[in-house]
């Protein structure tokens, strides 16, 4: 010792244990070794580390001995030293002068107050809060057990964080009220707190075994197990003695915190604490013994379980409130194990044996411990059940666990699920009133993409987390609040509304207690969903009307249809007639700014000129992917320009379709449109053609073939124009209206698209019906041309024939002959010619009408075998005179046939 600083810690402290027992140091290696011990361990204080309440007790100590100045100057000394950083633990100093202040001859008068259910009617004093193992438990023991056992011979009391409690005792199994106190004065109770402060007690006399009383370390919940049995112990056959219940029960309050006992260990292959078979005991004993340290490992469990997931950041807020609340259940539970040990020390100081009936025995313990037992098995298996899971996943595991018919079980589940959601309460009210979403450690069921643009943020930044879903929350309620947040986020981002959430709502108090959650997420029905609604209502609301009034939302909606699905008709006449001199040629030589000119044209000469200018500048041209071949009429479309918030509605797949429905709907205008030009040609050269009588046949073989075509298209555009269009169109109008969320317009307006790229034959299962329609309008555009082929040619002859006819006229005027044989040769020959060509043109328009008539046939199979009633009558309107029926058999189906199709529509 002599080669050490002087100044050494261990120095000093072995120092101090000389000082205060008067003895030399070989003599108190005991003491010296549980000092470094106690020093060196991480126990948590008994009390709450407040230092303005322990210098309020200070000064209210002073003024009660009148020392009042002194009081003052106590209060302006600890003024100045908070103002310095000499000391870090000041709350400890102040704590030790309080503990020094105290007269150790004066009986506490503090009452007891019941902690733990209702099993006790005394219990611990106010600020005792838990055991020394509550925050942390020692790993390991430095003395083994022969020598703390030896060290702890004869001990009388000692410091556990229950040193400043009153002295009471355990009566019975059931709960004793504080009269049934038993023992000495005062004067011994206050030798034994004084004891307890020097963490060893004075020498005392009157041993059972007749030993000197030697010095010993304290017995309290981190003292050793092994202390002195009260009554003899008894001997069994072979003569060995046999160990006593009172150290059983002492060995058992120590594997209740899980620590090991003297006889009664952990075996780890059995995962279970077992008594050595080596030790002399009776069965009853034994197996009572089994059966309390069954207490120990469900403590290990749920310890095991707090100690690897508080530190645990990943773990979340739902998981940190779910330790917290298994500790507030072993906080309780030291709390119970605090007044038993405090039990077996007045049994100690006072000298009682088994024989008493205030003795604490096994019988008594298992009563004691009953319900505690039944608390510790729910949240052991609840913690089983609860491995592994984190969030709204952990509150649900929860939950399931509190669908049980034992009232006090379902409370205990109840109150740790009011811990457990509150933080999902919080996360719920930052969303739904403020649009934030703060969830580090993906808790909660609401999830956000950051790496979305603004432009898809309604889409794809917010969606529902399912996994993290507690079961008590609906699929319509989660809903509902995805959809709140996500409004708020979108009016604030992409709407550039600045308006505060709490004028858009009303907005309720942000984070609500532990109780306010239970009481709510108990009352889905009623004001849990009256919270979600009434915010859900307003926000969607305002939403709508900012939609409506600063982007004219339903202005763009109908410009659409007027526009891209052709429902301006005096408009799209008039381009019509404006592009096809443009729209003739190939689509290589087409210029998009030529076109758009022709439109700006077709605006001002229409009713279009009368709608919003912010409508008519979204209004341009587009021109397809080019394929050799093609015309202008094969790339030309219309396009709208959306952008901001509307572009949420129209989105790129929605305008995609919007494409494809234009197309398909302009090219069947221009069916119509050249149907048209055909009629009109016919009747402008009927007249003129009555003159040649040899056209007659093929005249009137294009005027059939004509009229099939033009009944074709206009029952075609009948169907699209009414029974497509407009219904869909009255649909989507009354969803829009009806709309109370954006999500509700936006599926609507979905439904409005799907509905007619099927019905307009657009879509995969339609491919072979839409393939047999463009092949009837390939063959009008053939006909188209095979006509103003026979018109080109017999106009040309008719001019021919005009022109001999007026010199010969002329010739006959001058009193010349009117030709000559060799001129009437000529003509004749040419006349005879072109008549030589008509049975071509026949035969040409013959083969065209039967390759039509095949088409329109096959059509018509496909049509009456579609799976959609609408496209089955209009087979009944194509062929209403059964034209067709006549010419294919195919086409007449059996009763039996057409009975079994309308069966499985319906």
């Amino acid at each position: 010792m002599a080669s050490l600083d002087q100044k050494s810690p261990n120095v000093l402290l072995q120092s101090l244990c000389c000082k205060i027992t008067g003895k030399s140091e070989a003599d108190v290696a005991h003491q010296f070794q549980y000092a470094v011990r106690v020093i060196g361990s991480n126990y948590a204080p008994t009390i709450e580390r407040d230092e303005f309440l322990v210098s309020e007790k200070i000064k209210k100590e002073l003024l009660k001995q009148r020392r009042e100045g002194d009081a003052a100057l106590f209060s302006e000394l600890h003024r100045k030293l908070q103002t310095q950083g000499v000391l870090k633990h000041r709350w400890s100093i102040l704590y030790l002068l309080l503990s020094l202040c105290e007269d150790p001859k004066k009986p506490s008068s503090r009452v007891p107050v019941c902690s733990y259910g209702s099993l006790f009617a005394q219990a611990l004093p106010r600020d005792v809060h838990s055991t020394p193992f509550y925050y942390a438990r020692p790993q390991s023991l430095p003395l083994s057990y022969p020598e703390r056992s030896a060290a702890a011979h004869n001990s009388s009391m000692a410091t556990s964080g229950i040193s400043s409690m009153g002295v009471f005792s355990i009566n019975g199994p059931g709960p004793t009220p504080p009269s049934l106190l038993t023992g000495p004065g005062p004067q011994a109770v206050g030798e034994s707190m004084r004891g307890s402060r020097l963490a060893w007690t004075v020498p005392v006399s009157g041993s059972p075994s007749g030993a000197a009383a030697a010095p010993r370390p304290p017995s309290g919940p981190s003292a050793s197990p092994a202390t002195k049995a009260p009554n003899r112990p008894r001997r069994d056959g072979d003569g060995s003695a046999e160990i006593g219940e009172a150290a059983l029960v002492r060995d058992l309050l120590y594997v209740f915190q899980g620590i090991d006992g003297k006889f009664i260990k952990m075996s780890s292959p059995e995962n279970s604490y077992k008594i050595d078979p080596k030790v002399p005991l009776c069965k009853s004993l034994r197996d009572t013994s089994s059966r309390l340290a069954e207490l120990g490992w469900l403590h290990n469990k749920i310890r095991k379980y707090t100690d690897s997931h508080s530190l645990d950041r990943a773990f979340g807020l739902v998981g940190q409130s779910f330790c917290a609340a298994l500790h507030q259940e072993l906080k309780e539970y030291y709390r119970l194990l605090s007044v038993l040990h405090a039990q077996i020390q007045v049994e100690d100081d006072h000298g009682v044996n088994d024989s008493m009936d205030s003795s604490l025995t096994l019988r008594r313990l298992l009563v004691w411990t009953y319900d505690p037992k039944v608390r510790l098995k729910t949240l052991a298996a609840l913690v089983d059940y609860c491995q592994g899971r984190k969030g709204g996943e952990l509150a649900t595991a929860v939950h399931a666990y509190g669908k049980t018919g034992d009232p006090h079980m379902r409370a205990l589940i109840q109150h740790i699920l009011s811990l457990v959601s509150h933080p999902i309460l919080n996360f719920l009210y930052r969303w739904i009133y403020d649009g934030e979403l703060e969830d580090t450690y993906h808790e909660f069921f609401v999830a956000s993409d950051p790496t979305v643009k603004t432009d898809r943020l309604w889409h794809d930044k917010y969606s529902l987390r399912k996994s993290m879903m507690p079961s008590f929350i609906t699929m319509d309620q989660a809903r509902k609040v995805l959809l709140i947040g996500k409004s708020i986020n979108f009016l604030h981002q992409v709407c550039h509304d600045r308006t505060p959430p709490g004028k858009i709502m009303p907005s309720s108090k942000s984070s609500d207690s532990p109780k306010d959650a239970t009481e709510l997420f108990t009352d889905l029905e009623g004001a849990f969903q009256s919270k979600i609604d009434d915010a859900y209502f307003e926000t969607s609301k305002y939403l709508l009307d900012v939609l409506n009034k600063n982007y004219q939302l339903l202005e763009h909606l109908q410009a659409m249809r007027r526009y891209l699905l052709l429902g301006q008709g005096d408009f799209i006449r008039h381009l019509m007639d404006l592009l096809k001199p443009e729209l003739v040629r190939a689509a290589t030589t087409l210029y998009q700014h030529n076109l758009t000119g022709i439109l700006e044209t077709a605006v001002r000469a229409t009713n279009a000129q009368f709608d919003s200018p912010e409508i008519l500048k979204r209004l341009d041209v587009r021109l397809l992917e080019v394929s050799p071949g093609d015309t202008g009429w094969d790339v030309f479309s219309l396009d709208y320009h959306v952008d901001g918030p509307i572009a949420t509605v129209f989105t790129r797949e929605c305008m995609s379709h919007n494409l494809r429905v234009f197309n398909f709907l302009w090219r069947a205008k221009r069916m119509e449109y050249i149907l048209t030009d055909i009629w009109k040609g016919q009747m402008c050269n009927a007249k003129l053609l009555k003159s040649m009588p040899e056209l007659s046949g093929v005249l009137h073989q294009c005027h059939v073939l004509a009229s099939e075509m033009v009944h074709f298209i206009h029952q075609m555009q009948y169907y699209i124009t009414f029974e497509v269009l407009e219904c869909s169109w009255d649909e989507l109008w009354n969803k829009v209206q009806q709309a109370r969320d954006l999500d509700h317009i936006i599926a609507a307006h979905e439904v409005f698209l799907d509905t007619i790229i099927s019905r307009c034959l657009l879509d995969v299962n339609n491919r072979s019906l839409l393939n047999q329609l463009r092949a009837v309008f390939d063959q009008i555009i053939e006909f188209q041309s095979a006509q103003d082929t026979l018109y080109r040619s017999a106009l040309e002859e008719l001019q021919l024939r005009v022109q001999y006819e007026d010199k010969k006229r002329q010739r006959v005027a001058m009193g010349e002959w009117g030709v000559t044989a060799e001129q009437e040769a000529a003509e004749n020959k040419r006349v005879q010619e072109y008549k030589d060509t008509i049975p071509k043109m026949c035969s040409q328009l013959r083969l065209l009408t039967h390759f039509y008539q095949g088409i329109v046939q096959e059509f018509l199979r496909l049509l009456m075998t579609s799976s959609d009633e609408s496209l089955q009558f209009l087979s009944f309107r194509l062929d209403f005179n059964e034209h067709y029926k006549t010419r294919d058999p195919s086409l007449r189906p059996s009763l039996g046939a057409t009975r079994g199709r309308r069966s499985s529509n319906i």
